[in-house]
């Protein structure tokens, strides 16, 4: 059966519910914050390979949308970029960011050289290393196209298969962690008098618009109209963008002029007022698109592909993930102050650099709940991996795949 362009979406949605049903009836699916489109998507890619190895195709999709949708929500993560909230954040979200920044390097590299060292093309090693750790699913499938042109094989079976072993991994090492070295230095919260939160810092930057709908229009619907029109001409004029830069010579993802024009607008409106943008509205469209696009990607995979390629994988993700537990353990602890709070940022900072930004909630959330409030920790934390680190990511992405292609 074949299924045109508006019969798979909504089979992709009908899909995405059966994830959130799943995740319900299995419990280890939300705790280890397996992302819903991926509950979904993934049984049905196993079960259409099965359909595959017998010769029989019993559904064949229109994925014609699956890259507008891509681009889309790559848009809404270029509208947080804004300097403003960067520096409002401090220099302990500067210095977040910039650790970040250089794990993420790091983890292409160590990615490359395991990869190289193995027999297996470098790329290899940085699609293992920081596009699916640091990015996820979502950048893992982005990319994967590219790598797959530059000779990886499979590239985007092995990145759904890499971002799973690293939110699973996020997720079971975060706590420990934090736990370990919370009882071996005996940091404990200190009392605060007044609790620095993301939701008291973003809210005055990000304010609902000042000016009201026309008249006779729904207020809440002339804020979603515009801010849709808003996504959708930073993907247009983007796509000028990345077709510029495609003709100079470079290899990007599709996504990456919609990114940098959406954060030149955020920034224009941060010092000018001039449209008065909702991040919480860009946010809500974005997520809408990732879970559709997600959900999509992955009832397509081809997962025989992933066949003799385990073994390399595995000792890459493996050094992926003591690299990163290093990090946690000697580095963010000394860098970010020295205490309680910087205990619970290498908790967060183990979450989303080897999974998602929600195993690093989860993981300082277990913390918190057990040893007390670290309200720094969820300042910093949140910004750099829901925000910054995924804008600097891309840049990483692209120069590594330039350099090893």
């Amino acid at each position: 059966m074949k299924l045109d362009l508006i019969q798979t979406v909504a089979f992709a949605g009908i899909i995405l519910f059966v994830g959130y049903g799943l995740k319900k009836l299995i419990p280890p699916l939300s705790r280890y914050n397996i992302p819903a489109p991926v509950a979904g998507g993934l049984p049905v890619a196993g079960v259409l390979t099965v359909a595959y190895l017998r010769n029989w195709q019993p559904l064949v999709f229109d994925t014609t949308l699956q890259t507008p949708l891509m681009i889309a929500f790559f848009t809404s993560v270029g509208f947080g970029a804004s300097v403003t909230l960067l520096r409002r954040g401090g220099p302990l979200v500067i210095a977040f960011t910039i650790i970040a920044t250089v794990v993420a390097a790091l983890q292409n590299v160590v990615g490359g050289l395991a990869a190289m060292a193995l027999g297996q093309h470098p790329l290899m090693g940085v699609l293992a290393g920081s596009v699916t750790l640091t990015g996820g699913p979502a950048t893992g499938l982005a990319f994967a196209p590219l790598f797959e042109k530059a000779g990886v094989v499979g590239a985007s079976t092995l990145a759904v298969a890499a971002a799973m072993v690293g939110i699973v991994a996020g997720g079971l090492l975060g706590g420990p962690i934090g736990t370990f070295l919370i009882e071996r230095h005996a940091r404990r919260p200190r009392p605060q008098s007044a609790a620095v939160t993301l939701a008291n810092l973003v809210e005055p930057q990000f304010p609902e618009p000042a000016a009201s709908a026309p008249a006779g229009e729904d207020a809440e619907a002339y804020r979603l109209v515009k801010h849709l029109v808003l996504m959708m001409t930073a993907m247009w004029l983007g796509s000028w963008v990345s077709g510029w830069m495609a003709s100079a010579g470079l290899t990007l993802p599709a996504y990456i002029g919609a990114m940098l024009v959406a954060a030149v607008f955020r920034n224009i409106d941060d010092a000018t007022g001039l449209v008065g943008m909702s991040q919480r509205t860009i946010d809500d469209l974005g997520n809408v698109a990732l879970a559709l696009f997600l959900v999509m990607a992955l009832m397509t995979l081809r997962l025989w592909e992933l066949g003799g390629l385990i073994g390399p994988l595995v000792v890459m993700l493996t050094l992926q993930v003591m690299l990163v537990a290093a990090v946690c353990l000697f580095v963010i602890p000394r860098l970010m102050g020295r205490d309680y709070d910087a205990v619970v940022m290498s908790g967060g900072f183990c979450g989303f650099m080897l999974g998602t930004t929600a195993n690093a909630m989860a993981n300082m959330g277990a913390l918190v709940e057990r040893y007390g409030p670290a309200p720094k920790a969820y300042l910093v934390v949140p910004l750099v991996g829901a925000f910054f680190i995924d804008f600097v990511n891309a840049l990483l992405i692209t120069v590594a795949l330039n350099f090893w292609q």
